[in-house]
């Protein structure tokens, strides 16, 4: 299975991490139309924890991915700065 063609939902029963909607959220984070606040890791942190953490579902860890420009990986570095989106609701617009 592709991951870029996952079952996995937000609100409004979009699909998740196609190439068009991280496309979308990475322009929108550049013309300042979707806000962050940044997180820096620490040990033991994983994309998936954080999102859990900070988004409510660990299964948007994508998102923290995309948001950040980060690889798929789940790892995280100690001290690597993540971009949590403010509003969950703008991504789902974006997708």
């Amino acid at each position: 299975m592709n991951r870029y063609r996952s079952d996995r939902r937000i609100r409004g029963g979009k699909v998740l991490a196609t190439n068009s909607s991280i496309n979308r959220i990475r322009t929108s984070i550049r013309n300042g139309t979707l806000k962050t606040q940044r997180y820096t890791s620490v040990e033991d942190d994983r994309l998936d924890t954080v999102a859990a953490k900070f988004l409510g579902d660990s299964r948007l860890w994508w998102v923290l991915a995309t948001c950040s420009g980060i690889g798929w990986g789940l790892q995280i570095p100690p001290g690597t700065i993540i971009n949590i989106p403010v509003n969950l609701e703008r991504i789902a617009a974006l997708i």
